[in-house]
């Protein structure tokens, strides 16, 4: 079973209605022990950081994350899920969970695109994204495969070797990063159509957890 977190962060019931189509047992739930029993756990969310952390850290569920990750459990993080896995985010100056270090960062107000008109920010529609190594998750996604992006901040891991694709708007950013048995993508994967699912079914499915990093 995947434990999707249910951290008053929304967007729940489509993470889970993608992870259903996938014929993949999962439950939203925030019961820590349900969590702890699960074999994998997905972790989204839409929304501000501050908030999310204050949720988190009232209903307990932080400690959870970090210690279900500590123990090797495999995790994903989607958008909200993405930057708040990094140690600190410039929304709402807020502390975060730290399972990789880094930060996340607002994109600037006055970033302009090839054309040299202004980009409107939040960065909302479909990007490619640009793998820098290879990962199980990609397995199976195209060069031209696009996914869907709507966030103002966007993750910056300390280490290189964590940032496993990036896109460009205005900046070229981390779209997905990853450690070990973490991994978490900034674009929507259950509103990505047919790339999407396949990176989820690469997730709920495939032994994608890597072990040397």
């Amino acid at each position: 079973m995947i434990a999707i977190i249910d951290y008053n962060a929304g967007n729940l019931t489509s993470v889970a209605r993608a992870v259903a189509h996938l014929g993949v047992e999962c439950a939203v739930t925030h019961d820590a022990d349900r969590i702890r029993r699960a074999e994998r756990i997905i972790f989204p969310g839409v929304g501000a950081a501050g908030a999310a952390m204050e949720s988190l850290r009232r209903m307990g569920l932080d400690r959870v994350l970090v210690d279900q990750a500590a123990a090797g459990k495999p995790v994903l993080g989607i958008c909200l899920g993405c930057q708040v896995i990094l140690g600190h985010s410039e929304e709402n100056d807020t502390a975060c969970l730290g399972l990789v270090a880094g930060r996340a960062r607002a994109f600037s107000a006055s970033m302009t695109g090839a054309d040299g008109r202004p980009l409107k920010i939040p960065h909302m529609g479909w990007n490619r994204i640009h793998p820098r190594r290879q990962h199980p998750l990609f397995a199976g996604i195209g060069p031209r495969d696009e996914f869907y992006f709507v966030h103002g901040f966007f993750p910056q891991p300390e280490r290189a070797a964590d940032v496993l694709a990036v896109t460009e708007y205005g900046v070229e950013f981390a779209s997905v990063i990853g450690y070990r048995n973490l991994v978490a993508t900034q674009f929507h994967l259950e509103k990505s159509g047919r790339p999407g699912l396949r990176m989820l079914h690469n997730f709920c499915r495939g032994p994608w957890v890597e072990t040397t990093c």
